[in-house]
């Protein structure tokens, strides 16, 4: 897979002084000013990189949307085939770059098994490049297996499906490694995942690495999370059980997709596509990797995604231990008796701290309920980067996921007990590479974590969710059932937002794209780019990143109100204004793009 190019990297390989054009061109081409020709460039190149990403999604959704992964594989299990069916499959890595499965696997290490999140986009995110979680664990000498999902459920798919597909996938890779336990690596949805595994009637032996993944839906300041509070003023479940209903049974993970988005449209709507067209002659490949998986959206059933927001979401049930899986079993996370690895980062604000970390303190009081447990967690944060950062950015997985991967030993050799596992700054000479020697784990109280959590307020919002969705299911829910059809869902999946605004670029549905197609790769083969430091690039930059600040503004001050209006309808409004204010100070890094 091509090699990601970074902004930074951005050298104009032929700057070129401001000067008139040269002879040959048109009239108008003759007269115009060098920056008003290069924008014009650039702007070509840009409609044309939009062109391509739309090109990529309509092929790729023609392919089936099979996992991007950057490795060979092969695979092992197919659980639509099981007696209990479900729309994932285990496959076995079998080739990192120019190294087969032979040449850089030790036998003797614990297979790891990457679980990629199903949270609206399809599987790869693991392993979407060669410097990826799945290529740290090839790195470490371990067998890597990896979880995929299909773009469409069984029908009727529920979550306990899920689950016991990927209790056999465990199974199986424990089958074939009998000496040692398998670790499971889960990212986002997926960490919750791996962790219902640890925590059911079986159990589990191996290590659970959690990355992303909230547990603790509830901790940290009620008004402090911006999903959570819109989802709480749409009136909770009853919302995605609509959708799903139109969706003839099936939600849309463009849905998904678009809150994600409208989470920090300073990055996801202005600052992404302005670098674009900044950066037009380098950041072409690099958007159009990225892109590739962001818009390939699966779906989820709608008995999975009312389990998903009824549980967890809304009715936080598996921090407190009522989760019911299925008739015979009840989640429990006291079970957990695995090592656990939990990672997060405090520029996420999509699972913030507080919701990675907040479930060690409702299980154990303290820490000397937690060594009497005989239990060994470590956690590690970053400092600034968002919560795709965590799995995609090449720095994170040389420096985090390899330390993590790399000290498996040593955390399952401590002694039972909370640690926060430090990285210190690798020695001259290595390149941003963490090493065994750099890495100490400290250890920590439970109470040093600080987490709190507003339970009367987010509990109002759970009952008003019950009757709303109750509402819904007797009243409105009937009608909507029986109007929709599978035309009538394709149409509505077509027609949304984060759709039609990447195929409207497409040759295939807007035949002036040839066009643009042409004439960008005419101007690739004559381009010379204005130098970076030409006075009209730095002012074009400076505007750029001004009208970014000021949507980045926008949307703290939409935060507040969202914040103020929240307190008022479920709590004291006059309690939320001071976070809520404090809240338009902060700066997040969370976005939507690959970002090193």
């Amino acid at each position: 897979m091509t090699e990601r190019l970074k902004p930074a990297e951005d050298k104009a390989t032929h700057p070129r002084a401001p000067e008139p054009a040269p002879a040959g061109k048109t009239e108008l081409v003759a007269g115009a000013s060098p920056y008003g020709w290069d924008a014009f460039e650039r702007w070509i190149l840009f409609l044309d990189t939009l062109r391509e990403r739309a090109d990529n999604m309509i092929a790729h959704e023609r392919q089936g949307m099979p996992p991007l992964l950057d490795f060979d594989y092969e695979t092992l299990l197919d659980a639509r085939t099981f007696k209990r069916p479900a729309n994932y499959a285990l496959l076995r890595i079998t080739r990192a770059g120019e190294d087969c499965w032979e040449d850089c696997v030790d036998e003797a290490k614990p297979p790891v098994i990457v679980i990629d999140p199903r949270a609206g986009h399809g599987p790869g995110i693991g392993g979407f490049k060669h410097d990826s979680e799945v290529g740290m664990a090839m790195h470490e000498c371990h067998p890597v297996y990896f979880v995929i999902f299909f773009p469409e459920p069984m029908p009727g798919q529920t979550l306990a499906d899920v689950h016991f597909a990927l209790r056999a996938f465990v199974g199986e890779v424990a089958r074939r490694h009998p000496n040692t336990a398998p670790v499971l690596y889960g990212n986002c949805q997926a960490g919750w995942a791996a962790t219902l595994l640890a925590a059911d009637c079986q159990g589990l032996t191996g290590p659970v690495v959690l990355n992303g993944s909230p547990l603790s839906y509830w901790s940290g300041e009620a008004g402090s999370s911006p999903m959570r509070m819109l989802g709480a003023l749409t009136g909770g479940s009853w919302a995605a059980h609509m959708v799903a209903d139109l969706g003839d049974g099936r939600f849309d993970g463009a849905w998904l997709a678009q809150n994600f988005e409208n989470l920090q449209p300073e990055k996801a709507v202005w600052e992404k596509y302005a670098t674009l067209y900044s950066h037009a002659d380098t950041e072409r490949e690099r958007f159009l990797e990225f892109e590739r998986w962001w818009n390939g959206f699966y779906t989820l059933s709608r008995e999975e995604i009312l389990a998903i927001t009824e549980n967890l979401f809304i009715g936080n049930r598996l921090e407190q231990g009522e989760m019911q899986l299925d008739a015979h079993c009840t989640i429990d996370l006291n079970r957990i008796s695995n090592p656990i690895v939990v990672f997060a980062s405090r520029g996420d604000n999509i699972t913030p701290p507080q919701q990675a970390l907040g479930w060690i303190a409702r299980l154990y009081p303290d820490t000397a309920a937690l060594k009497a447990a005989g239990q060994r967690i470590v956690y590690l944060t970053h400092e600034d980067i968002g919560h795709l950062g965590i799995f995609v950015s090449g720095s994170v997985a040389r420096r985090y996921h390899r330390a993590i991967l790399g000290s498996l030993e040593e955390i399952d050799a401590l002694a039972p007990g909370l640690y926060e596992m430090v990285i210190a700054e690798p020695a001259k000479g290595t390149k941003g590479k963490a090493r065994k020697a750099d890495i100490r784990f400290e250890p920590r109280d439970v109470a040093d974590l600080g987490i709190e959590s507003d339970d009367a307020v987010l509990e109002q919002v759970a009952r008003v969710s019950r009757i709303n969705e109750s509402a819904y299911s007797a009243f409105l829910g009937p009608w909507l059932r029986a109007a929709s059809t599978p035309a009538s869902a394709d149409a509505l999946r077509a027609l949304h937002p984060m759709r039609w605004t990447r195929t409207m670029f497409s040759e295939r549905v807007n035949p002036w794209m040839a066009l643009v197609k042409n004439a960008a790769e005419t101007m690739r083969e004559t381009r010379q780019p204005l130098a970076d430091d030409h006075p009209a690039i730095r002012a074009e930059r400076a505007l750029l990143a001004s009208t970014g600040e000021g949507l980045a503004a926008w949307r703290k001050g939409r935060d507040a109100w969202v914040s103020l209006w929240f307190r008022t309808i479920y709590g004291n409004p006059f309690d939320g204004i001071a976070p809520a204010l404090r809240n338009t100070q902060a700066t997040t890094t969370d976005t939507p793009t690959d970002k090193e």
